[in-house]
């Protein structure tokens, strides 16, 4: 059983899965599943649920992903035993029309009778003369020419296995010879909760600069900013011109940084998911840990956390600029940050809270930049070892409490080249 697990953790590892998280999950789930003693049939729908987050509820009929995700883990599958593990002795795969794994030893090559297809083709044999002296040559030659290549095809495989064995455990142990990482990233994640990472609706953003109306979250959880514009006075091409921006989930590249960072950190056998704002629920937020990435304008559901945030990303529409409220400024703090141009270079600012969710059964971290770029440079942070050793030590703590941090991001050509903090908070009594 654990042999069949570690190969289902090498090819879950292997550069088949490494751009997709969400088929590296799939593989995962089934294969635990496959392997407990008595395993009944997987389901489509239990896959649906714990794989892709649908609700308990949802049409399978109406929401296809698991058949369309289980075609592409199929293909994977069988290009990983093709190629990366040609070498595997056993080999799996999940048959059409059912989600449990399968095991079984690799088919013996069929290997090719010299001796039948020189009979075969007519030939003579060689005189006896010749063949005696043919086989009176010293073994020892042909042995000399054999060890070579015996050693250099183990020498060949360990390597391969040393190569295989290090990707593995730098993908199960993200943290490992970083103590700082480990400190944090241990205490906010579950192996047994399912962590969200929830992708900003900037299209939201773009309404918000078009009708230049805050969005609650409330009306955004209704959907009755709809029903708001409609009746507003705004012209009905400017009205349209919302609809449309509307009818399209907007993503910042900004923001697909920070989930690339943030995901270099969650171990793969960990639950987690990403999806929008736009597409998160109410129950996600009580009952698993999430990460918010980006501010309150796309991301409204920061909205849940405003009574308890001291640094908050706001939006000045007079002047048409993102700020930094400091609610209760200490001495050295400002009241408001605002993003300003230098003369050669960019400065922006980012907010990082780490909270518990509103149940208090799990835990909140929310990223929020004055833009996108400010945003991935926050979760950049949350991914180096020197920031958050430092971090660590500014708190004087071992183990990280709830804190929000300030931070300065400086850029050249938009790519952050330096974080600062300028401010923090912590929060012990919180857990």
């Amino acid at each position: 059983m654990k042999e069949r697990w570690a190969l289902i953790e090498r090819v879950a590892a292997s550069e088949q899965f490494s751009r997709s998280a969400r088929l590296r999950d799939f593989l995962l789930y089934v294969g635990k599943q496959s392997l407990k003693e008595g395993c009944p049939e997987i389901h489509e729908h239990e896959i649906g649920a714990k794989v892709f987050g649908r609700p308990a509820s949802y049409d399978r009929s109406a929401d296809n992903i698991v058949r369309v995700n289980a075609t592409e883990l199929r293909k994977r599958i069988e290009t990983y035993f093709e190629t990366t593990g040609a070498h595997e002795p056993v080999i799996f795969e999940i048959p059409r029309g059912a989600y449990r794994l399968v095991f079984h030893a690799r088919p013996a090559e069929q290997a090719t009778d010299a001796a039948q297809s020189q009979a075969g083709s007519g030939h003579e044999s060689p005189p006896a003369t010749i063949a005696a002296r043919e086989d009176t040559r010293p073994r020892w030659r042909v042995r000399r020419l054999l060890w070579p290549l015996v050693s250099f095809s183990l020498a060949l495989a360990c390597v391969t296995l040393y190569v295989q064995n290090r990707a593995l455990h730098r993908a199960v142990y993200p943290w490992d010879n970083q103590p700082a990482l480990e400190a944090f990233w241990s205490g906010f994640l579950d192996p047994h909760r399912q962590t969200d990472l929830v992708l900003p609706d900037d299209s939201a953003s773009v309404m918000e600069d078009i009708t230049r109306d805050p969005l609650t979250l409330g009306d955004y959880m209704s959907r009755n900013f709809i029903q708001q514009i409609q009746s507003s006075d705004m012209s009905p091409d400017r009205k349209q011109d919302v609809f449309q921006v509307l009818s399209h989930n907007l993503v910042t590249f900004g923001a697909v940084r920070s989930v690339q960072s943030v995901l270099s950190e969650i171990p793969p056998t960990y639950p987690h998911y990403l999806t929008l704002a736009r597409y998160f629920t109410a129950d996600q937020i009580k009952r698993d840990n999430v990460i918010l990435i980006g501010g309150r304008k796309s991301v409204p559901w920061d909205d849940l956390f405003d009574d308890q945030l001291n640094f908050v990303t706001d939006y000045d529409y007079a002047r048409g600029l993102q700020i930094v409220r400091d609610r209760n400024p200490k001495a050295g703090e400002q009241a408001v940050y605002t993003v300003h141009l230098a003369s050669d270079s960019l400065i922006g600012y980012a907010v990082i809270a780490s909270l518990p969710n509103p149940s208090h059964a799990g835990n909140v971290i929310i990223l929020a930049g004055t833009d996108s770029d400010a945003t991935a440079a926050a979760a950049a942070f949350l991914g180096s070892e020197s920031q958050m050793q430092n971090l660590r030590n500014t708190f004087g703590v071992k183990q990280f409490p709830y804190f929000e941090v300030l931070l300065k991001i400086s850029r050249l050509s938009g790519t952050f080249f330096d974080a600062e903090l300028v401010a923090y908070r912590t929060y012990p009594n919180l857990h």
